[in-house]
């Protein structure tokens, strides 16, 4: 939002060059094939070698189809940031195996101005031999590029080592690698590494600045980071509409992002967007406070967005315990910090935050399929944080088994998250319409052992009105931010008297009303107060005033009958 519409990128017409050197990496498939004669007997050791190899090719099948998550760590993540400090915006990239960011870990910054090689991918019309050694020389803005962050593409499919060769040779400060995949969906980066035992030995020896791969779509941002509707596509085809300065820093402890699924449902993983002590802060204030969820009798709680299972008996959740936070805007400063961190790395408004909601997993319990739904507040898009790590061999992992394929046709790869602490999984349950997306379903796997902790926040498509945000956590405040079940009973029974917008409407009222008659009740209270001590003041005081009257007038009786 904070950018102009793009002009036409200079990367956006890249097309890949045959080349034997060009490698990438690639999700590996497994692909068995059984081919035999046509024989008049079969032996039965045939037989059972026909058998395994079917078994075999069904198993590599069912590998190919699983997508496994998180496939990155904070050792290799990289980030490119520019802006001030009212905008900053931010692309995630990988780092290379080789270079200064592999010894020197989260150490590693450079602040520098970014230029657009020229030839963009190292070679432009020059014509590749079949020589594998092959090194082009230096790029023809090699003085431009002296001292700052140089952009290539792989497009001419030399190696990452090459690529680097090129950038330190012509006196770059940092190689950006735009990865031009055409075959995937802009968005897929991976290490560049030596391809061979010469190639190592040369890195390890001459490339001593930072090397990473960003993908195309973050390639297209930063080329148009500047560019205006009246500007001429020649300008930002020459570089003219990147940042000024940019700064380059490993990725760290800082929040990251892995796209899992671009086209629907929208799926990716933010990295570290809970510290550790984030993640125990929610811990403790959730303990005590769980409850079994029974989501068989077909009635939903509205308010805390836990919905009664589709088949009423059959549950969706087995043995899973639950607990809302109503912390709002008054949760103190641990939740104010995350709340600001995820509208920073989201994009999405507090406003339409609902509060964290967690769970608790022990051995047996599971979630099965389900959509995140609320007909009281359509849910656009959940967050789920994983607070604690729970073993591979524990399963519990976090699965997406309906995505679409890039034509948007059903048979994707399924999806599936391990629990990370600290890591949030991010799904969009609409498209970019606002229309729910039925490939939105997840589920929880069953959990084999120990215990597993989440974390879900509910992005509505409308802001919370004030009865959300401050009046129910403030009323949750003495009860340690668990709200008495009085208010979701009272919300149902408007629902079911008044239908759901109108009884939601009502809801909303009585819940702003309350504040008023607290305070009403309070402002009672202190004046039948004062007025009692005032006229418990004013009795004492006429008795008082009594008792000396009476003194006199005895007084006086007793000094009359002296004179008599």
């Amino acid at each position: 939002e904070t950018l102009p519409p793009p002009a036409p990128s200079p990367l956006l017409c890249q097309q890949k060059k045959e080349s034997k050197q060009y490698t990438w990496k690639q999700r590996p498939t497994l692909r068995s094939i059984c081919r035999g004669r046509r024989t008049t007997i079969l032996h039965p050791t045939m037989i059972l070698l026909l058998l395994l190899c079917a078994l075999a090719t069904f198993a590599a099948a069912e590998e190919a189809a699983i997508r496994v998550f998180p496939q990155r760590t904070s050792t290799e993540a990289a980030v490119v940031e520019w802006g001030h400090s009212a905008i900053i915006n931010a692309l995630d990239g990988v780092v290379a195996t080789f270079g200064p960011q592999t010894s020197d870990g989260a150490t590693f910054e450079v602040e520098t101005t970014p230029i657009l090689a020229k030839p963009i991918d190292g070679l432009g019309t020059k014509q590749r031999s079949n020589d594998e050694d092959e090194y082009p020389g230096k790029l023809d803005n090699a003085d431009e590029v002296d001292g700052n962050m140089v952009i290539m593409t792989d497009v001419a499919g030399f190696s990452g080592v090459t690529m680097a060769r090129i950038a330190k040779e012509s006196g770059a400060a940092a190689l950006m690698v735009v990865n031009t995949d055409k075959e995937g969906d802009g968005d897929f980066i991976y290490s560049l590494e030596p391809e061979n035992e010469e190639e190592e030995r040369y890195a390890e020896e001459h490339i001593d600045i930072p090397v990473i791969m960003v993908s195309l779509q973050a390639g297209n941002i930063i080329t148009t980071a500047l560019a205006t509707d009246d500007m001429d596509p020649a300008i930002v085809n020459s570089g003219g509409a990147l940042p000024e300065r940019v700064r380059l820093y490993a990725g760290g402890d800082r929040p990251f992002f892995e796209d899992a699924v671009s086209k629907s449902p929208v799926v990716y993983l933010i990295h570290n967007l809970l510290s550790d002590e984030e993640c125990e802060a929610l811990l403790k204030s959730a303990e005590k406070k769980y409850e079994r969820i029974d989501d068989t009798s077909g009635t939903s709680n509205y308010l805390e967005s836990s919905m009664a299972s589709e088949k009423q008996g059959v549950p969706t959740a087995i043995d899973v315990d639950q607990t809302m936070l109503w912390k709002g805007s008054v949760g103190g400063k641990t939740f104010k910090d995350i709340d600001e961190r995820i509208s920073q790395v989201t994009g999405f408004p507090p406003e339409h935050f609902s509060d964290f909601q967690i769970n608790k997993y022990v051995k047996g319990s599971l979630y099965g399929p389900h959509y995140d739904m609320n007909p009281a507040n359509g849910i656009m898009a959940t967050i789920t944080v994983f607070l604690n790590d729970v073993p591979i061999e524990h399963g519990g992992e976090f699965v997406y088994p309906k995505t679409q394929n890039e034509s948007g046709a059903d048979g994707g790869d399924a999806v599936v998250i391990r629990p990370t602490k600290g890591l949030a999984v991010v799904h969009h349950n609409t498209d970019d319409r606002y229309n729910f997306d039925q490939s939105s379903v997840n589920q929880e796997l069953s959990l084999n052992g120990g215990v597993k902790y989440i974390a879900k926040k509910y992005i509505y498509l409308n802001p919370q009105p004030n009865s959300m945000r401050i009046v129910l956590p403030m009323l949750a405040m003495p009860f340690g931010g668990k709200l008495p079940k009085v208010f979701s009973k009272l919300q149902n029974t408007l629902i079911d008297s008044f239908g759901l917008e109108s009884g939601c409407n009502y809801f909303d009222k009585i819940i702003n009303l309350i504040p008023i008659l607290i305070l009403v009740g309070i402002a009672q209270f202190v004046t039948n107060f004062v007025q009692s001590k005032l006229k418990g003041s004013g009795g004492e005081k006429a008795s008082g005033e009594n008792d000396s009257s009476g003194k006199a007038k005895s007084k006086k009786r007793r000094s009359k009958k002296k004179s008599d």
